[in-house]
C-alpha cells in the first residue's frame, strides 16, 4: 500500500512551477519512496534529523531540491521544494532552511494530531 503524500505549504505550488521533465523525475522518486524504496538522488539533508531527506534533480544546468520526511507516521510530508539558486558551493542557502525547520514543525504537529485521534 502506498504511503500518503501531504504536502506542507506551498511545496506542490512550487513543483507545479517547475519544468516537465524535473516534475516527472521528482513525481517517480516520491512514489518510490511511497513504496518504500530507495533511489541514488535521495540523500539525508545535512543539519537536520528525524528522516529529513532531501532529492537533488539536476536539470538543465540548474539543480531542483526537494525535501521531504518519511519518518512521521505513515505519510510522507513533503515540506520544500525550490531550485537551488547560489551558484557558490553545494550548501543549501539559511532561508530555505529556515523554511524547512519552519515547515518540519507543521508536519510534525499535523503528525501529533493524526496519532491522538
Amino acid at each position: 500500500m502506498l504511503k500518503q503524500l501531504i504536502w506542507i505549504g506551498s511545496s506542490l505550488k512550487d513543483l507545479n512551477m517547475f519544468p516537465e521533465d524535473v516534475k516527472d523525475e521528482i513525481g517517480y522518486i516520491l512514489y518510490l519512496v511511497q513504496n518504500k524504496e530507495h533511489h541514488s538522488n535521495i540523500k539525508p539533508l545535512k543539519g537536520f534529523s528525524g528522516g529529513v531527506m532531501e532529492i537533488k534533480t539536476d536539470y538543465d544546468k540548474d539543480t531542483y531540491r526537494t525535501v521531504f520526511v518519511s519518518q512521521l507516521g505513515n505519510e510522507i510530508y513533503v515540506l520544500h521544494v525550490f531550485k537551488k539558486k547560489s551558484k557558490r558551493g553545494i550548501k543549501t542557502p539559511k532561508e530555505e532552511l529556515e523554511v524547512i525547520a519552519q515547515r518540519l514543525k507543521r508536519a510534525q504537529e499535523i503528525a501529533l494530531n493524526k496519532k491522538e485521534k
